[in-house]
């Protein structure tokens, strides 16, 4: 049983601070950490959706998780940065921006330090979560990306991304009226 411990390799984790709490993503789904800069906001989206940035000639959708958690909305500062990741959003990739306060560390985790997550006390979901990460005395909240990323008003803001129609029974953008940011 031993060997079978030697061999077995840490998951690597990026972690990052969103309303004073630890978040940590899967470094696979991870593609870069960019500096933060104001998204152009899109009509009709959801809270959650912060808007859009032009990376490298790309549309990318910007996401508060913060606001997705049913918090107040992040507010920039001097380390606010844009986590881009690639989800799975109903089978195929999507690439994303998600909006932290702050990029800590890259950990590793054994499968021995990853705690299910409790059925209580955290300001996420619970089906969000793939558990909770122990690092020394405390844990990092590990997220489900492709679960976090999969409601319907975050496919909206794929279609926006690939430059899709909106689905049906959507307004086009050029017909609405400016939103409150």
């Amino acid at each position: 049983m031993e060997k079978a411990q030697a061999s077995e390799k840490p998951a690597q984790y990026l972690t990052f601070t969103l309303a004073g709490d630890e978040y940590a993503a899967g470094i696979l789904q991870v593609k870069e950490i960019i500096e933060y800069q104001p998204p152009t906001r899109v009509p009709q989206t959801p809270a959650s959706i912060r808007g859009v940035i032009n990376l490298r000639g790309k549309v990318i959708p910007v996401i508060d998780l913060a606001v997705r958690f049913g918090l107040p909305p992040s507010q920039p500062g001097k380390r606010t940065c844009i986590v881009v990741v690639e989800a799975k959003l109903e089978g195929e990739p999507a690439v994303m921006g998600l909006l932290a306060d702050a990029v800590n560390e890259v950990i590793d985790l054994m499968a021995g330090d990853i705690e299910p997550p409790p059925p209580f006390g955290t300001r996420v979901r619970v089906d969000y979560l793939i558990g909770m990460g122990k690092i020394g005395q405390k844990f990092v909240l590990l997220l489900d990306i492709d679960r976090v990323l999969s409601a319907d008003d975050l496919l909206s803001a794929a279609s926006i991304a690939a430059g899709a129609a909106p689905p049906p029974g959507d307004v086009p953008a050029s017909a609405n009226s400016p939103s409150a940011a």
